[in-house]
């Protein structure tokens, strides 16, 4: 029966389909180019009343198939990708940026370029409005790419300047480039998002032709306007940019403060910690000890000797004042009952001894004055630094022997 066909045929379209799915996680391309094409075919003798159209998983699973596939050309995905431009109105420009991003990791960066020119010149009735967002994503990207000859212009003149080459055509070309690169990229980052290389590239722009505000303005906006997601590379961007134009620590450290706060583990934790222990405030000092706590907490920094030398600093310094011992004493509080497992082992004294001895030295302070003279970390780097007849380790040791009493008021 009709209805009995019907059923029969739409159950083989699925089972097709997942075999599709599976040959595509076992990475056997062949296989599903083979189901693909028999999905295709099945679609086409569709004779139920029912209207299918180019369905977008057949253009996600070619392009992902035709990318893989061993005997594959460029020729061919371009035929498709034309195919699936031509057959989904509603998802032309998607299929634009797909076949950009293709070309260009293929190193076809002219052809990437007059694709996205052609996309850009696309109109559809009703269909250019309802695809705002990604005519202005066809824009942004024409803009980078803009940014990219611009920048090649750039160094050509700046590395044969020296030279005393001039060469008017260059400059105009570099120019040109500039205000479209400039035009495009100023339109997508008002846009609240997360476009990163957008904002630094036309920063860089900014910045090479003197624009020093605008530039400061718009990194200013990218970090804290609150319609934007919270983005700790839009502090990270503001942080470098005031600290290459010299800015006063006060804006340096209102940059990081944020950018610890998001994320306390980021590598510029240390510049942090430093320019907050150079501090005269007693509580910029303070956070400077609960930042370089804080970064230690997680597993990337257990071996970072820049970190453990900043804490060891300055926890030898609160010892020796014998002030803010009650800073110590907070951050290890929440600490004492996983830090000494986490860090302070006798395995890790044996790996950290035989693989970095400057590290070793800077943990085996910090574990003494902690966890006192008797800590097993301590005790062993001590014991090996003294039998190696090495100067500091015995200081070291003198040091924490000395001071012994810290320990018994810290862990209270």
């Amino acid at each position: 029966s009709s209805r009995e066909h019907k059923l029969n045929f739409k159950k083989s379209k699925e089972v097709c389909l997942s075999y599709i799915q599976d040959a595509m996680l076992r990475k056997q391309w062949k296989r599903a180019a083979e189901f693909l094409t028999s999905y295709i075919e099945s679609l086409e003798k569709d004779f139920s009343r029912e209207y299918m159209g180019p369905s977008e998983i057949i253009w996600r699973m070619g392009t992902e198939i035709l990318c893989h596939h061993s005997h594959s050309s460029m020729k061919e995905f371009n035929s498709f990708i034309e195919q699936m431009k031509t057959l989904g109105v509603k998802r032309y420009l998607k299929v634009c940026l797909e076949h950009t991003f293709h070309l260009l990791c293929n190193g076809l960066v002219d052809e990437a370029y007059e694709n996205l020119s052609l996309a850009e010149s696309w109109r559809f009735g009703e269909q250019t409005a309802i695809q705002d967002k990604e005519m202005k994503l066809i824009q942004a990207y024409r803009g980078l790419l803009d940014y990219y000859s611009w920048s090649k212009q750039k160094n050509i003149l700046l590395q044969h300047g020296q030279d005393g080459f001039e060469d008017l055509s260059v400059e105009q070309e570099m120019h040109s480039c500039f205000r479209k690169a400039a035009v495009n990229l100023k339109e997508i980052i008002k846009i609240p998002g997360v476009w990163d290389l957008f904002v630094k590239c036309y920063v860089d722009l900014l910045e090479f032709y003197g624009d020093h505000n605008e530039a400061r303005q718009v990194l200013n906006e990218y970090a804290y306007n609150s319609k934007f997601p919270a983005n700790p590379n839009a502090h990270v961007y503001l942080y470098q940019f005031l600290k290459r134009h010299g800015e006063s620590k006060k804006s340096l450290i209102s940059a990081l403060k944020i950018l610890h706060d998001i994320v306390p583990s980021h590598e510029l934790m240390i510049d942090f910690n430093m320019m907050l222990q150079k501090s005269k405030k007693r509580k910029k000092r303070r956070l400077g000890l609960e930042v370089i706590f804080a970064a230690l907490d997680y597993a990337g920094w257990k071996e970072n000797v820049k970190a453990w030398s900043c804490l060891a600093r300055q926890v030898k310094q609160i010892v020796i004042s014998e002030k803010h011992l009650d800073w110590i004493k907070q951050e290890w509080n929440s600490r004492k009952d996983w830090w000494p497992t986490f860090h302070f082992s006798r395995y890790l004294a044996k790996r950290n001894w035989q693989e970095n001895e400057s590290l070793s030295y800077e943990k085996a302070l910090v574990a003494g004055i902690l966890l006192g003279k008797d800590c097993k970390y301590f005790k062993y780097i001590s014991h090996q630094g003294c039998k190696a007849q090495m100067k500091r380790f015995r200081i070291l040791k003198k040091f924490v022997n000395k001071h012994n009493p810290v320990y018994l008021r810290i862990s209270g």
